[in-house]
């Protein structure tokens, strides 16, 4: 997840700069974009996890000792 912010965030700055050729700029930043909201997707699907019950069949069950 941090990696798509990370990456999106890096993408937009250097697509703003003035390093970038003028035809990539809309391009390097559109995929930014795109990167970030990736990564708010992922971020979303994490945080709202149903956590699933514990299957029976892996628990340890004690011997009765008689």
């Amino acid at each position: 997840m941090m990696m798509f912010f990370a990456t999106g965030v890096v993408g937009i700055l250097i697509g703003l700069s003035g390093i970038t050729p003028p035809n990539l700029k809309i391009m390097i930043t559109l995929m930014s974009i795109i990167n970030i909201g990736l990564g708010a997707f992922f971020t979303f699907i994490y945080l709202t996890q149903i956590q699933g019950e514990p299957d029976a069949r892996k628990k340890k069950r004690k011997k009765k000792l008689d």
